[in-house]
């Protein structure tokens, strides 16, 4: 666009574009295995370390899951229920928790399917156009004198929900509700190259709040300002044929998909034997030309039959005689914006700190139930003590005990092997037989080895 004859709404009219492990102990080998120990090579000492290594990690990682585990209960048991009647609030808390916890997942669902649905509301848009002439004028004498000249501004504001004052709180510029403007004059006047003013949106266009065209003359011009909405999805224009057909004008894509389906399954097009076709009646097949086809086809075969809207054309005289009230045209235009509510959703999905302080709050709680169990435990502990002295003192000495044969992975009896009788049984004898014959066998190796002696 000529930047002499089209300026932004300052004087200038832009050129058209738009915006812990524990170590095990070693435990004692009876005598009736002790026949298959041997000293382990360097090799076999790495790979058990390995293994431990490993063994140890697996450990730590289920502890580790124990521990994660663990923090999801917050449950108080049943004995401290019995102990504490008004523990039964907590409870009925917990379950209040669950349900509420699950209506807003739901919500989050709900709103998750929302926000991938274009929300849009609908809005008046207050165009102003006026125009001023300017009558020739110098400063001084050494200036050059200017020729009379006229400017055209056009420019709008957005009006509130009610559609009566404008909206303070939307800072949406005049030009992001348009994809284009074109401005055209009287071509006899301006002729052929200089009648028509035009700005287009492209993806580096910077919005502003008006435009304005100044032109040399004094006389009155007819002018015609078309105006085409930005909309967000597309929107396109049907045929004639098909529009009459659906009963849609103006539309998105998926809008009118959905209603040739609705026509479609309302007239019973579908082929019963080959549901992938479409049995076009009288009226499809004047608008397609095909008397079948099939379903994939149909997306080919609607791009030719899809239009660009119908611009808003207004209509404007710019006149000198005009009296000041006439100078000034004021139009309303219905617009779609984003609906406030998809950013205070979107906000609320993207938006952690709740969930942080509920996180802190849930592992308050999870810390007072693993305190409350302990403390649970330890009364327990001291009141059978109390009861019973002696025998709590011994059923826990072979409780103990019994943990200590599982923590140190200890074989046999060690209090039995402790005593002399117990190596006067039958199997001694078999045992130290076949540990000396073990131990021969393994010097005559060693020693056919050293002499270099191979059997065949």
């Amino acid at each position: 666009m000529d930047s002499r004859r089209h300026m932004p709404y300052q004087r200038m009219m832009p050129g058209g574009s738009m915006q812990s492990v524990t170590g095990k102990a070693l435990s004692r080998v009876p005598y009736s295995t002790a026949y298959q120990q041997r000293r382990p090579t360097p090799q076999e000492v790495s790979s058990m370390a390995q293994k431990k290594a490993a063994a140890e990690a697996a450990a730590a990682k289920a502890k580790n899951k124990m521990k994660r585990s663990s923090l999801g209960e917050k449950i108080l048991s049943q004995r401290v229920r019995d102990m504490v009647p008004e523990s039964q609030a907590y409870m009925d808390l917990l379950l209040f928790e669950k349900q509420l916890d699950t209506t807003i997942a739901r919500k989050k669902l709900e709103i998750q399917e929302a926000v991938k649905r274009p929300l849009k509301q609908r809005r008046k848009l207050r165009i102003f156009i006026s125009h001023q002439f300017h009558d020739a004028y110098s400063e001084s004498e050494e200036t050059t004198r200017l020729v009379p000249h006229w400017e055209l501004r056009v420019e709008g504001r957005l009006l509130n929900e009610t559609g009566e004052k404008p909206d303070m709180k939307t800072k949406l510029k005049f030009s992001s509700f348009f994809k284009s403007v074109i401005i055209e004059l009287d071509k006899e006047m301006y002729g052929p190259d200089n009648h028509l003013i035009e700005w287009q949106r492209t993806r580096s266009t910077a919005d502003n709040d008006g435009f304005q065209v100044i032109r040399p003359g004094e006389d009155t011009v007819k002018s015609t300002i078309l105006l085409s909405l930005f909309y967000q999805p597309s929107q396109y224009k049907l045929s004639s044929r098909l529009a009459r057909l659906l009963g849609v004008h103006t539309a998105t894509r998926p809008i009118i998909l959905q209603a040739m389906w609705q026509y479609i399954k309302i007239h019973q097009l579908q082929d019963p034997n080959e549901r992938e076709y479409i049995n076009c009646d009288k009226y499809f097949e004047q608008v397609f030309e095909v008397p079948r086809m099939k379903f994939t086809e149909i997306p080919r075969r609607l791009q030719s039959l899809l239009l660009p809207p119908d611009p808003i054309a207004i209509h404007h005289i710019i006149n000198k005689d005009a009296p000041d009230r006439s100078r000034t045209a004021c139009y309303d235009v219905e617009v779609d914006i984003n609906d406030p509510v998809k950013s205070q959703m979107l906000s609320f999905m993207v938006s952690s700190s709740s969930q942080q302080d509920i996180a802190t709050l849930d592992t308050k709680i999870h810390e007072t139930v693993e305190q409350i169990n302990s403390i649970r435990i330890q009364r327990e502990f001291f009141l059978g003590f109390s009861e019973d002295p002696q025998k709590f003192i011994n059923d826990w000495l072979a409780s103990q005990n019994r943990d200590l044969k599982v923590m140190t992975n200890r074989m046999g009896n060690p209090e039995a092997e402790k005593r002399a009788e117990f190596y006067d049984q039958h199997w001694t004898k078999e045992a130290v037989t076949r540990y000396f014959y073990a131990k021969v066998q393994q010097h005559r190796s060693e020693l056919e080895q050293a002499l270099g002696i191979k059997h065949t």
